[in-house]
């Protein structure tokens, strides 16, 4: 049995906490520094923790390989089982041309900018980011406003900022699924904190996108649309989340939202000519004025009705009962560790779950999407493969950041980082969200920050008398908001609209409201861990 030690180097807190580190300081500055692609930095990031696994802690170096075997695992299966069948789906509407019938249907529900802006950028970029995240709400929503006739830059700003509320609960609820299993705390009660923290952004960023469009005059003439939407989308977020199931928390919410929005009667009504005029300074596509049967628009929408239904279904507690029979649990091979007090650790045991789990549901949805838009098997056969493919980098940059934080919180590297950043004390509160928007903001990854810093949070909180799921959920939610200031983000949000080199500038015009934004998810998250705002929490 391996035994974790929290002050391996000379006996030391400190000097055994920087060791620790080095594995996520080499990741940070690889990405940062140097720019080095995303997978190189996490696989020498990954070795470089293996290393001061075996060497500074003394993990024999059978374990510490089995460990990072687990991390990778659990990142293929079901992380990125999620996502690849997902953007499966996604790439499949795209052949068929039934994506452009879904932008057409979206450009005619209102011709006012500040309108379109909330129905592409706000609501369907969440349910964009409900199904992949992962760059490619931003990617899509940009080129969707272009086409709107939004100027590139401004497209591009808007869909960065939009790209926030929706983050946490993101890829079918894939960052609080890895926030739970690296920090070992239950998903439902990691899924209920950050659905009372990431609604209240929902409740801002609508308003904040119609300033971005139009100044003072879109949020003076658009206030309500935009604050219906965002009350809707909150509500939703946060019932979902709270009582239904985290994987089901953004499709809920942006359907709530666009209907909401719709509802208004001040958002179908024609926008003044000098708004069109002012806003739409690009050149609007032409396919817009192409008018699409009434069946074919059905079935455009049908793959998004499709994993609603599919995911509803599922939630039925006869069949969640059935589905999860499927799911096998056994003790990970060539792994036996203890913490520090000799209590085995859960990382001892591994749970697959072949049928329960949002990627095989998915996958499911996919299938009845394949026959319903008209995929023949062998071209859905070959989607997928392509999907796989386009996705490989990505692929590898989460096994090895997964793999990373699996060697760091099974050798003790997390904890003993974890006890001394809890020297900060009460000032944790403060800091917890900062620290996941550092993350996300060097990954460009939700998830990879929360299996980076998820449990360094709970050790922390544990140790400074603060409540361990609400630092673990303030690593999410805080996260969300260095996601239009990551590197990918910037670049991916550049090359969507023909900005390619661009990116600092863009950097300049969303960092103010990136900073902005988390100085309130910081309060937030302070008045949570207080008698304030302590009665938000379940």
């Amino acid at each position: 049995m391996y035994v974790q030690q929290l002050e391996p180097v000379a006996d030391s807190l400190g000097l055994s906490a920087l060791v620790a580190a080095l594995p996520l300081l080499t990741v940070l500055v690889l990405l940062g520094a140097v720019r080095m692609k995303a997978h190189r930095a996490g696989l020498i990031g990954l070795a470089v923790a293996v290393l001061v696994a075996w060497l500074a802690y003394g993990m024999p170096l059978g374990q510490t390989a089995s460990s990072a075997a687990q991390g990778a695992l659990f990142g293929l299966f079901p992380i990125l089982w999620i996502v690849v069948n997902a953007l499966w789906v996604y790439r499949m509407t795209v052949r068929t041309r039934h994506f452009d019938i879904l932008r057409r249907s979206f450009g005619r529900l209102s011709d006012d900018p500040r309108i379109q802006a909330l129905v592409v950028a706000f609501c369907f970029g969440a349910l964009l980011e409900a199904l992949a995240g992962f760059g490619a709400p931003v990617a899509i929503s940009a080129v969707m406003l272009v086409a709107l006739g939004f100027d590139p830059v401004r497209a591009a700003v808007v869909a960065l900022v939009a790209n926030t509320a929706p983050v946490a609960f993101g890829a079918m609820g894939t960052p609080v699924v890895t926030l739970a299993q690296v920090t070992g705390l239950p998903l439902d009660t990691v899924a209920t904190v950050v659905g009372r923290q990431t609604p209240l952004l929902a409740l801002v960023v609508p308003l904040l996108l119609v300033w971005l469009v139009d100044g003072r005059r879109g949020l003076r003439e658009t206030w309500v649309p935009a604050l219906a939407c965002g009350v809707a989308f909150a509500a939703a977020q946060f019932a979902a989340s709270n009582y239904v199931s985290a994987q089901l928390a953004d499709i809920g919410a942006a359907l709530a939202g666009a209907g909401a929005l719709m509802a208004v009667p001040h958002a179908r009504r024609p926008a003044a000519e000098p708004v069109r005029a002012a806003v739409l300074t690009g050149v609007r596509s032409d396919d817009l004025d192409h008018h699409d049967p009434r069946p074919e628009v059905l079935r455009a929408y049908a793959p998004y009705a499709l994993i609603v239904a599919v995911f509803s279904l599922a939630q039925v507690p006869a069949v969640k009962d059935l589905l999860t029979k499927a799911t096998r649990t056994f003790d990970w091979p060539f792994l036996n560790v203890a913490d520090p007090s000799g209590d085995p650790v859960g990382g001892n045991v591994f749970s697959l779950p072949l049928v329960a789990t949002g990627g095989t549901l998915v996958l499911l949805a996919g299938v009845g999407t394949a026959a319903v838009i008209g995929v023949h098997a062998r071209v859905a056969v070959r989607e997928w493969a392509a999907t796989v493919h386009e996705l490989r980098f990505a692929i590898l940059t989460v096994t090895s950041v997964l793999a990373l934080a699996y060697v760091m919180n099974l050798s003790g590297q997390a904890a003993t980082i974890g006890h001394y950043v809890a020297a900060a004390g009460a000032g944790l509160a403060f800091l917890s969200p900062v620290l996941g928007w550092f993350g996300v903001a060097v990954t460009g990854s939700d998830t990879s920050a929360n299996a980076l810093f998820g449990a360094l949070q709970v050790t922390a909180a544990q140790q400074s008398g603060l409540s361990p799921e609400l630092l673990a959920a303030a690593n999410s939610s805080g996260g969300v908001l260095g996601k239009m200031i990551s590197p990918q983000n910037l670049t991916i949000a550049c090359a969507a609209v023909g900005l390619a080199g661009k990116e600092g500038d863009l950097l300049r015009k969303v960092l103010p409201w990136s900073l902005g934004l988390l100085l309130v998810m910081c309060l937030i998250v302070v008045g949570q861990s207080t008698a304030v705002l302590g009665w938000m929490l379940p």
